[in-house]
């Protein structure tokens, strides 16, 4: 079966998802191609592949003339046979970037085969009802570990009552990327203070001084890349300016509109000369403002960027940390299957902190007198 790009592996994963949570539902019709594309913000062809390979597998069923459905004897009978002897293992994904999850269901899967391991996909769209709805579901069905990328970790979480009922049935939760302080379980990180150092760095040995960041308000790995910028301008002798930086919340940071607000900020910064992306969405939205603004990076504006999610950082020429999703993917499988093994939900020596692997391309150059 051939494997789907980034974006038609997210619709196929929100697809999976709404089907585990319709299959016992009166009406089995999935929403249309054209709403899914709007949803989704994706074309009606990448639908289109997310929805072939489901109807290959078998979960729906095509009716011309009147749409697509799920196909529920086909869904619960893989139900009842799905795990055996298998591991049975909830992946909970926030699901806006279909390259990092992409890149992360590959990386789980080259360590857990699926004869070894049932895996079921949950998205949250980085919204606490949705994840509520999603561990209230799944908490007494069996599930055997869960691989959590927690929504907007900065925040206090509504839903930590659920993790507790899971931590009592002694069901072990591993987190990835964000993840919720209140809790004692693992996590596989990177080292984003460094990161940030490193990058960081990179410009003001540049001599650039005037430095903007966009980042994001309620997610806790963007607010330690922040931390991270703010000590390096500290330690490198570059006074920190408030209304250099640029925050938003999550929803916004995967909205293209957001494009004017970020136009309006960078427009308010006449001696700004480099811009520091907290994620590769953001990242997208910069450029496209930078170039409608006329300013070409590297000549007018240095730019710098967090977790570049596509596979063509070195085409694009940015520097940047690269995504570690494949290598993060491999050490929570890695790490889950060992806490299943051992019966531990606590962090006994769990946790990963990964060091960033920067990319040094051509999108910095000096900063301009």
């Amino acid at each position: 079966m051939k494997a789907l790009d980034g974006k038609s592996e997210m619709v196929y994963l929100w697809v999976r998802a709404y089907i585990e949570e319709n299959k016992f539902s009166s009406n089995p019709k999935l929403p249309s191609e054209n709403t899914l594309s709007r949803k989704l913000a994706v074309s009606r062809e990448t639908v289109r592949r997310a929805l072939d390979r489901l109807a290959q597998e078998g979960l729906l069923r095509r009716v011309k003339g009147s749409g697509t459905y799920i196909d529920k004897e086909a869904v619960l009978s893989w139900e009842r046979g799905g795990s055996g002897e298998k591991l049975k293992i909830g992946l909970i994904l926030q699901g806006q970037d279909g390259n990092a999850n992409s890149s992360l269901m590959d990386g789980i899967r080259s360590i857990l085969s699926p004869g070894q391991v049932d895996l079921r996909t949950f998205l949250t769209d980085n919204k606490f009802a949705n994840e509520r709805h999603c561990l209230q579901t799944v908490v007494n069905q069996g599930f055997q570990g869960f691989i959590v990328d927690g929504v907007k970790a900065s925040l206090l979480n509504p839903n930590l009552d659920c993790y507790q009922k899971i931590y009592q049935k002694r069901i072990p939760v591993i987190f990835y990327n964000n993840y919720y302080k209140n809790l004692k379980c693992p996590r596989v990180v990177v080292n984003d203070l460094r990161c940030a150092q490193e990058l960081i760095g990179l410009l003001i040995r540049e001599g650039h001084r005037n430095i903007a960041g966009v980042f994001v308000s309620d997610n806790y790995q963007s607010i330690e890349k922040f931390q991270g910028m703010a000590a390096a301008l500290q330690e490198n002798g570059v006074e920190y300016q408030d209304d250099y930086v640029k925050w938003c919340v999550s929803d916004e940071a995967h909205d293209p509109r957001f494009a004017r607000s970020i136009s309006r900020f960078l427009k308010g910064l006449p001696r700004c000369t480099a811009v520091v992306c907290c994620n590769y969405m953001i990242y997208r939205l910069v450029r496209q403002v930078l170039e409608k603004l006329g300013r070409r990076v590297p000549e007018d504006c240095s730019l710098v960027c967090f977790d570049y999610s596509s596979d063509d950082w070195e085409a694009e020429g940015v520097t940047c940390s690269v995504h570690q999703g494949y290598r993060i993917g491999q050490e929570v499988a890695s790490r889950l299957t060992q806490m299943i093994r051992n019966r531990d939900c606590d962090d006994l020596g769990y946790t990963c902190v990964l060091a960033p692997e920067i990319y040094v391309g051509r999108s910095i150059g000096p900063a301009l007198k």
